[in-house]
């Protein structure tokens, strides 16, 4: 089942002055996609704090809150035990390799987009191979500084 919050996705006019001021309130950048148009990942120090996913306005979105993630031991389990609860999802969990992530998508009762990520994040980032995603992606992870 849902153990935690995984990340809050922000939808953002500028990524960088967002990092900015991220950083100016001792968060640290952990990781840095060309997912959405450009994307930074910012967390607080320490173990089981939660992720702000920053990334670039595209198409018709507007700036603000994308979706919340919430983190679950099993996300086929999980996503099975909802579904059987009459949740629809878009489609089931599937890896998003510019993030690392398994996740699966549905929507609250008002259509905000919530969704499901398994805490087993794979350490390899791969290729993303959609359109909109472009190919030979240049994700990075960034490594934390040296004390």
């Amino acid at each position: 089942m849902i153990t935690g919050v995984d990340h809050i996705e922000l939808v953002v006019r500028d990524v960088e002055q967002f990092v900015a001021l991220f950083e100016k309130m001792g968060f640290e950048v952990v990781l840095r996609t060309p997912h959405h148009g450009g994307s930074a990942e910012v967390k607080l120090p320490g173990e089981g704090q939660t992720i702000f996913e920053l990334h670039t306005v595209e198409g018709e979105e507007n700036p603000g809150m994308n979706h919340i993630a919430f983190v679950c031991d099993d996300i086929q389990a999980t996503y099975e035990a909802l579904s059987k609860q009459g949740i629809a999802f878009a489609k089931p969990p599937h890896l998003v390799p510019a993030t690392g992530r398994v996740l699966a998508n549905f929507r609250d009762p008002d259509g905000w987009r919530l969704q499901l990520v398994d805490k087993r994040r794979s350490t390899e980032v791969k290729e993303d191979s959609r359109p909109e995603q472009g190919r030979g992606s240049d994700v990075y992870r960034v490594k934390p500084p040296v004390s």
